[in-house]
């Protein structure tokens, strides 16, 4: 089957499922390719932390940050806490800027991210990437604004309401009156953006080592593995990742490694037509056409 099929048909699958999305996959050996609208512009949610990491790691590389530095952390900064990390705790902390990266990255942290942003602005991320050649991604907003959407005003029990309002709203420009959702105002990218980035950490001529490994290091020890990660981890291959969630966004960025040396950057952006809170169908099948577009490339 050519790659024009396999994409048409996972056009209709993901179509069936109430999805579309912004996928793409490239062998960061040979830097082919296959994709599903990889160049469509999606807000990114918690993407957004790996280049703000990139940025941190960049300054600590020469010496503009130190990361044993210590950083003063105050509860209630935001108004709803998110399931895990600073947001949950209810007294001052003091914590090094290495360990906010951890917490940012591994544990998609937003308030240990937003310690980072008060570091290293959204003006200096873009310049960072900007610098390193890495384009398509647009840093706007620090992760607070996340955790301020409609679905906060709802009780649990009405959060689908907040979905359907997402579901409805958005432009033909991709605009949206909900500014989290909105291309213009959030934080930004494409599929093709992130996979760029991607292979900026895994293959480091744009970016120095010294930025890239330890980012790959805090990207292995994502503890979110319930999106992509059942269709790439096993005895034989390593996944190293990052999720971005947002009503009804649903995102992951990584590269998996196989023990025979194949190696291969996917971005998977997604949007649900389902006014629901909890998909897990939605989960399995975005991580199942990642894995078709990618076992179509490796098989080539």
């Amino acid at each position: 089957m050519n790659a024009e099929r396999v994409t048409q048909e996972l056009r209709g699958v993901l179509a069936g499922a109430g999805l579309s999305g912004s996928f793409l996959v490239r062998d960061l050996f040979t830097g082919e390719e296959i994709g599903i609208d990889p160049d469509v512009e999606f807000p990114v949610a918690s993407l957004v932390k790996v280049p703000l990491a990139v940025a941190v790691l960049d300054r600590i590389h020469d010496g503009r940050l130190d990361g044993a530095a210590m950083i003063d952390v105050e509860p209630g900064r935001i108004a709803f806490p998110g399931p895990v990390g600073l947001s949950r705790f209810r007294h001052p902390a003091r914590i090094a800027i290495d360990d906010l990266l951890y917490l940012s990255t591994a544990l998609s942290d937003s308030v240990a991210a937003d310690a980072l942003f008060a570091l290293v602005p959204p003006t200096e991320v873009n310049q960072t990437l900007r610098d390193a050649g890495i384009s398509g991604i647009a840093v706007r907003n620090p992760l607070r604004d996340l955790v301020e959407t409609p679905a906060e005003q709802f009780d649990p029990g009405d959060v689908h309401l907040a979905h359907s309002l997402a579901i409805g709203s958005r432009t033909a420009g991709r605009g949206h009156p909900i500014p989290q959702l909105d291309v213009s105002r959030a934080n930004s990218g494409s599929a093709r953006a992130f996979v760029d980035l991607l292979e900026a950490l895994w293959v480091p001529v744009r970016l120095p080592s010294g930025v890239a490994a330890p980012l790959r290091s805090l990207m292995a020890h994502n503890v979110m593995r319930h999106r992509l990660a059942p269709d790439f981890s096993s005895d034989a291959s390593k996944w190293s990742s990052k999720t971005g969630t947002l009503l009804n966004l649903r995102h992951e960025a990584g590269v998996v490694e196989h023990d025979d040396g194949g190696t291969f950057a996917i971005a998977a952006l997604t949007e649900s037509k389902v006014p629901a809170a909890t998909q897990p169908a939605a989960e399995a099948l975005m991580s199942q056409v990642a894995r078709t577009l990618h076992d179509h490339l490796r098989a080539q």
